[in-house]
C-alpha cells in the first residue's frame, strides 16, 4: 500500500521570506501546487514580478510519493542552488511531527530570487545561503496533514435512509455523497485508508446502525486535516 498521508502547505498560502548575506538579497517564495504546470507557472510569475534580479532559483516536489522532483540553478554555478533548494524541501520535517518524524513535504514549489550584492559567496556559501533561505521560509509556513481515505458505498432502504444518514453523521462518520435510486439510496462514506479498511467499515457501520451492513469499494479521496 502506498503512502496514505503527507505534509502540505495550506491552500492558497504563499510564504515570503528575505535573507541578506554579504549584501546579496535572497527573496524566497513558497506555495502549494498540484501539477507541474502550476509549479512552472508560479516560477515564471516570480520571474516576471522581479525582473531586476539576476537569478530565480527554483525547485518543486509533487504527489504523495514525491515521484516528481525538479530543480533549476538558473545561472548560478551548477549544484550550488537548485539542488540545495530541492534538498531543503525533501528533507523538511513538519515541527508537529517531532524531530524523528517523516520528511514528507510535497505538492510544493519554492523560488528564491537573488539580487547580487557585489560580493561573491563561493560555492559553499551559495549552498548554505539557498538552503537557509528555504528553511527560513518553511519555518513560517502554515502546514496541514493530507490523508487518504477509502470510499465505500452503503445501500440503504429508502424508508430509513433519513435516520440512518443522521445516525452515521452524528457518530462522526464522513458521509461524502448520497445518491437516490428507484428502490434504495447509496450513501458514500469515507474511512481511513488501511489494508483492512473494508472490514473496518462494515464493522463500524453495522455497529452504528445495529444491523448488518455491506461496504462496497468506491475509490479513494485525499483530504486536508489539521495536525
Amino acid at each position: 500500500m502506498g503512502r496514505v498521508s503527507y505534509t502540505v502547505l495550506s491552500p492558497d498560502h504563499v510564504v515570503e521570506s528575505t535573507l541578506e548575506i554579504k549584501k546579496s538579497v535572497f527573496l524566497t517564495t513558497v506555495t502549494r501546487v498540484e501539477t507541474e504546470e502550476q509549479a512552472r507557472e508560479f516560477i515564471e510569475q516570480r520571474r516576471r514580478t522581479n525582473r531586476t534580479a539576476r537569478h530565480h532559483v527554483s525547485a518543486f516536489v509533487l504527489d504523495p510519493l514525491r515521484t516528481t522532483q525538479r530543480s533549476s540553478d538558473d545561472g548560478e554555478p551548477a549544484g550550488t542552488a537548485g539542488v540545495p533548494t530541492l534538498e531543503a524541501l525533501t528533507k523538511f520535517v513538519a515541527p508537529q511531527l517531532g524531530s524523528d518524524g517523516p520528511a514528507d513535504l510535497s505538492d510544493v514549489v519554492a523560488v528564491t530570487t537573488r539580487w547580487f550584492g557585489g560580493v561573491k559567496l563561493g560555492a559553499g556559501g551559495l549552498v548554505r545561503a539557498y538552503s537557509d533561505a528555504i528553511s527560513r521560509a518553511l519555518g513560517q509556513a502554515q502546514l496541514l496533514r493530507r490523508r487518504q481515505a477509502d470510499l465505500y458505498e452503503l445501500s440503504i432502504d429508502l424508508a430509513s435512509v433519513g435516520w440512518q444518514e443522521a445516525a452515521l453523521r452524528n457518530a462522526g462518520v464522513s458521509v461524502v455523497d448520497v445518491t437516490y435510486q428507484a428502490d434504495a439510496a447509496l450513501l458514500t462514506v469515507a474511512v481511513a485508508a488501511t489494508p483492512d479498511s473494508r472490514t473496518a467499515c462494515e464493522q463500524e457501520m453495522s455497529g452504528i446502525l445495529s444491523q448488518q451492513v455491506r461496504c462496497e469499494p468506491a475509490g479513494s479521496q485525499w483530504h486536508d486535516h489539521q495536525f
